[in-house]
């Protein structure tokens, strides 16, 4: 300690802030200790490295308390102890200690009053505080964009949605919400949450939209499958926008194109790219390789990954899961030791490829290998994703027993996805036993979904056992719940049609039900419309 203490200011301030960034609660003591010790704590920049560390910490009343025997404050000393409170939501304080500031405000001490004002709902406060930045010339727009964005990047919670609306109100409520600045970053915040709906509208607020506007939300409609919404959008973006999509724009369409299948407009933008001479992005590639994968055109899939100038770990990832995907898991093993022959270390989605590859080929013995590979070798922990891909493939091959062993190995051995995995190889295999213990466990978790009825049920049947096949029924009527009604998408003309399972309210519900009538028809009906 002795050593420490006697350090230069500069130093042990960079040792406090290495503290603050990772919270280093404890280290931060001892160097707090030898502050002490040494006199530094008559140094104001010193000080609000402590400061600043034990509210980054949490640790809101020692702020406190060290802010208040500061001998001397300075913006920056306000600003720690301001944006404490805040992230320790105590609004009230935080805006009780920025009113007494005297100091001119930054835009770092105003964000965190503005977020405390959102958290108070204190919208007369807001605008207060709005008017001070303009008055001192602080760029309001732009840390409002730092503490949206900030939430944006943070947030996992319905808590931290909750904030989020809170701040996209005030944003609202100043103004400021169709500005792309901020819009994009509100877009970004309600597509983490799958609420398109709301992340089109503020897309639709936007006043002048840039490129990062129209990037943001079809990326947004990818990210929340809704495929057919993020291509109508790239499509009109080209034909009635002025602006130039890039890179990003052309994957994230090639990904809305892929996510249902429209080989004829991947097709397109392909021939575009090779038109406009911009086909020369590793990540535009990728999503070539990507698209023409789940479209079924491993040939043209193949083709573009070989003529690639550079292929980067998603490149190798996108062509084996193209291949296993299809049934081609010799093809995919091939690239995946090719890969390794190259140097390049696969990654956790490698492994998702390559596991589904074996389990659609049938490579039993080599999906083991690779799986026990995964922690011994690269260092690599399965995943839930990975472990699902090992049970069906002992499953399907009849390995229920050596299946169950995984099972009880492995945390995931009680996931409601993998229990209903091995009960469906049960159905497949008839073993009652291994079934009804599944069955069992798996309707002990309360079920959302009538898969487990229904799966119990067909195992009681294929073995003949229709008295309980009938009970299983009985227990899934008396569940209350109901199969979700399963959809198809069709592209017709350019459109994309939705489909749902007894919905009637097509407007072409007629025309579709001539046409399927027709198609319906014996073969004697046939012959005699033509006699």
């Amino acid at each position: 300690m002795g050593v420490v203490s006697q350090v230069a200011p500069e130093t042990i301030g960079s040792l406090l802030h290495s503290c603050s960034i990772t919270k280093a609660f404890r280290h931060g003591l001892s160097y707090h200790a030898a502050v002490l010790k040494s006199g530094l704590q008559a140094d104001t920049i010193v000080s609000n490295h402590i400061l600043n560390l034990y509210a980054k910490c949490g640790k809101i009343t020692l702020a406190r308390k060290m802010f208040d025997e500061m001998p001397e404050r300075n913006l920056v000393s306000w600003s720690a102890m301001v944006s404490g409170y805040d992230q320790a939501h105590e609004p009230r304080m935080a805006i009780e200690l920025f009113s007494k500031m005297g100091l001119v405000p930054n835009e770092y001490v105003l964000a965190s009053a503005v977020s405390a004002c959102a958290s108070l709902m204190a919208l007369s406060q807001g605008q207060q505080i709005h008017a001070q930045s303009v008055k001192v010339g602080v760029l309001f727009y732009f840390f409002c964009f730092q503490l949206i964005n900030h939430y944006v990047h943070e947030m996992c919670t319905t808590d931290d949605l909750r904030r989020g609306m809170v701040l996209h109100c005030l944003t609202i409520k100043l103004k400021l919400d169709s500005t792309p600045f901020i819009g994009n970053v509100i877009i970004t915040m309600y597509s983490k949450f799958n609420m398109i709906e709301e992340a089109e509208k503020a897309f639709r607020l936007i006043v002048e939209k840039d490129v990062i506007s129209w990037n943001t939300i079809i990326a947004a409609c990818c990210h929340s499958d809704d495929h057919a919404k993020g291509l109508s959008i790239f499509k009109e973006m080209a034909n009635k926008v002025s602006l130039s999509p890039d890179d990003f724009t052309y994957a994230s369409a090639l990904s809305a194109c892929a996510g249902f299948a429209s080989i004829r407009h991947g097709e397109q933008i392909h021939a575009h790219l090779i038109r406009t001479k911009l086909y020369d992005d590793v990540g535009v590639d990728n999503a070539l390789v990507n698209m023409y994968a789940k479209c079924g055109c491993l040939e043209y899939a193949y083709t573009v990954f070989n003529q690639m100038g550079c292929h980067n770990l998603v490149s190798w990832n996108s062509i084996i899961a193209g291949f296993g995907n299809h049934g081609h898991g010799a093809k995919a093993v091939e690239l995946f030791e090719r890969m390794k022959e190259i140097g390049l270390k696969p990654d956790s989605i490698t492994f998702v490829a390559l596991l589904t590859a074996c389990n659609h080929a049938g490579l039993v013995d080599e999906g083991q290998a690779y799986f026990n590979s995964m922690n011994v070798i690269y260092g690599i922990a399965p995943g839930i994703e990975h472990f699902s891909c090992l049970i069906d493939l002992l499953g399907r091959a009849g390995r229920l027993n050596e299946a169950e062993e995984y099972m009880e190995k492995f945390p995931f051995g009680h996931d409601q996805v993998v229990l209903g995995s091995l009960l469906s190889a049960c159905r497949m295999h008839g073993d009652v036993i291994i079934g009804e213990r599944l069955a069992r466990k798996l309707l002990n978790f309360q079920p959302v979904t009538t898969s487990p009825y229904v799966l119990l049920s067909n195992l009681y049947a294929s073995d003949g056992m229709w008295n309980c096949a009938a009970e299983a029924r009985k227990m899934l009527k008396g569940s209350g719940l109901k199969k979700e009604p399963g959809h198809s998408l069709i592209e017709v003309k350019g459109g994309v049609e939705k489909f749902t399972i007894s919905d009637f309210s097509h407007s072409r519900i007629e025309d579709i039900a001539h046409i399927l009538k027709t198609l319906s028809w014996e073969q004697d009906e046939v012959f005699s419309y033509y006699s």
